[in-house]
């Protein structure tokens, strides 16, 4: 729907049904208003506004949700309504449509990989138009082949690229006596171990990242991403303070453990094909990359006393993605900031970085932790 259409259509309801401004009209006069105007919405959004009359029992609808549904910004009134309507949205399921293309078929497939309900589904189906496309996942998995492959050369080895003794002495890793060049809380994620940590790594960023950026959006999912790294690198510096960090495991971890959580919390509503052995998948590819970590983290360094890079960042990830990442996406279309939850895990989120801060700072020298040299 254009814009001159939609300001039409908030106008008219406006002025013809709410001339008191009291913020409310009645159930009847909008469906005056939709049996006027149906034809020119989309098939999808007028199933959502039929059932938004149907959901209000008291008779009467907030002037603000139809607002806010015109201008693609759905508050917690209107899911309210949608979800706790007296009737199921009529009309057949987006699955069973036919004659579309394959920009459209991929993305009802998207929409049935990481929704739970059909509005939504519908919903985002209509309101997809690939601008702008998935770019932030993609930009980020093509700077970490790209930076592979640059070390892959000067280093002249692809697998086990941390037996070699410049691997640390990158700019990109983190590594406790650097630990005062701060962005290397964020830049560890371009170097990988070897070919086996990035390939991992790149099939889960691409497989579950790729979809969810689709949905809910680059800021949404690079916010998730980053809080996964940075929980990471920062979650090795208290609990495992000798050790450096590499790989994207961190942010990965975040992403796949909120996708996993969501479709566990919405099991019945969640109609992706197979999901219980895709499940298991995932599971077991999230358990492989982790069994390796460890593996690696005790096996003998090939340059003590520097040990091998540490495990711990996969787990900063999981945790972030169970509380701030689930957050995320059990809320499409909803403002963040009007989530209370959203606040609590975010809050918590700031608390532990800012203890992770402090920690380093002050920690290692009241310890007397005797660290490696540095690369």
């Amino acid at each position: 729907m254009t814009k001159c259409l939609r300001q039409k259509l908030v106008d008219s309801l406006q002025m013809k049904y709410d001339p008191d401004n009291s913020g409310f009209i009645s159930t009847e006069r909008f469906r005056d208003l939709l049996a006027t105007h149906g034809s020119e919405l989309d098939p999808h959004k007028l199933e959502v506004l039929l059932a938004l009359a149907d959901g209000n029992a008291d008779g009467k609808i907030c002037y603000q949700d139809f607002v806010n549904l015109m201008s693609n910004k759905r508050s917690n009134s209107f899911r309210r309504a949608i979800l706790q309507g007296s009737r199921q949205l009529k009309g057949c399921s987006l699955r069973d449509e036919v004659g579309l293309g394959l920009p459209q078929r991929l993305v009802r497939h998207v929409a049935y990989e990481t929704l739970p309900r059909e509005v939504d589904r519908k919903w985002y189906f209509d309101s997809y138009t690939y601008c702008p496309p998935p770019w932030l996942i993609l930009v980020i998995t093509i700077a970490e082949v790209a930076v592979f492959m640059y070390y892959g050369f000067q280093l002249d080895r692809l697998v086990l690229q941390v037996s070699s003794p410049s691997f640390l002495k990158s700019p990109l890793p983190y590594h406790p006596q650097l630990r005062a060049q701060a962005w290397r809380y964020l830049s560890y994620i371009f170097m990988h171990t070897g070919i086996e940590h990035l390939s991992l790594n790149m099939a889960m960023q691409l497989l579950v990242g790729v979809p969810l950026e689709m949905v809910h959006g680059a800021l949404r999912i690079g916010l998730v991403y980053v809080c996964g790294v940075l929980a990471g690198s920062l979650a090795v510096s208290v609990t495992d303070m000798t050790a450096p960090v590499v790989g994207s495991s961190g942010g990965v971890y975040a992403l796949v453990s909120a996708h996993l959580a969501n479709v566990v919390m919405n099991w019945s509503g969640m109609k992706c094909q197979f999901k219980l052995f895709r499940m298991a998948m995932a599971l077991v590819c999230m358990s492989v990359e982790f069994g390796r970590a460890v593996w690696l983290r005790f096996y003998p360094p090939a340059f003590p006393p520097c040990p091998n890079p540490s495990f711990v960042a996969h787990l900063g990830g999981v945790v972030v993605g169970l509380t701030l990442g689930v957050v995320v996406l059990q809320n499409y279309e909803q403002r963040l900031q009007e989530q209370s939850l959203f606040w609590i895990f975010f809050s918590v989120y700031t608390l532990f970085v800012l203890c992770a801060v402090f920690w380093n700072i002050f920690a290692y020298s009241l310890l007397d932790v005797r660290l490696p040299p540095p690369p």
